[in-house]
């Protein structure tokens, strides 16, 4: 037998949705989500959100109906609450994040964000590219792989099939030919200078 929720207190509302019928939880839903809804608005400026603190209270609602005691008030008052002290969280949890954000922020910009390191960096980079084609073919491979490529010697010598002293031996040549070539082309090594 189907019950009329439209005229139920919302006391006997809680108690059949403590029974999970989801019936009851719509009619509670039709009667005060626009309330809740109302207030998370107010309180967050933002609609989507809003709607999240709404979806909140009442699957809250659903899954613990017990927490509401008619003796202390209205379901209406409970659900308010609810919906305050969520998007009081939110509100708190967002400016949490903001202040850490602005903190590391602070603390990337303290810790040496040069812009004339960067310039440098990327201005070396590309001479060095250009100076690698001094290079013989296995020196410019060893060097590759182990200085952007970010291997370890043995791993270089795996990969080319060379012996270690081999690979290290190419390196080390090559890279007196890239600061020769380097310096021949009027890129000085230590920086600012």
């Amino acid at each position: 037998m189907q019950r009329d929720y439209e005229n139920a207190s919302d006391a006997a509302l809680v108690v059949s949705i403590g029974r999970y019928n989801q019936d009851a939880l719509a009619e509670a839903y039709r009667r005060h989500a626009g309330a809740v809804f109302g207030l998370a608005k107010r309180l967050l400026t933002d609609h989507a959100r809003a709607e999240e603190i709404v979806q909140e209270v009442f699957v809250r609602l659903w899954n613990e109906p017990t927490r509401f005691d008619p003796e202390r008030g209205t379901l209406r008052s409970f659900l308010l609450a609810n919906a305050h002290g969520r998007s009081v969280d939110m509100i708190r949890s967002d400016v949490s994040r903001r202040r850490r954000e602005e903190r590391e922020a602070s603390q990337t910009a303290e810790a040496g964000y040069d812009v004339a390191h960067e310039v440098w960096d990327l201005a070396l980079a590309s001479h060095v590219r250009d100076a690698m084609h001094v290079l013989q073919d296995g020196e410019r491979a060893a060097i590759e792989l182990a200085y952007f490529g970010g291997m370890t010697y043995r791993e270089v010598a795996d990969r080319l099939g060379d012996a270690e002293g081999t690979v290290k031996s190419r390196i080390r040549s090559g890279l007196k030919k890239l600061r020769r070539e380097l310096t021949r082309t009027g890129v000085s090594m230590g920086r600012g200078a």
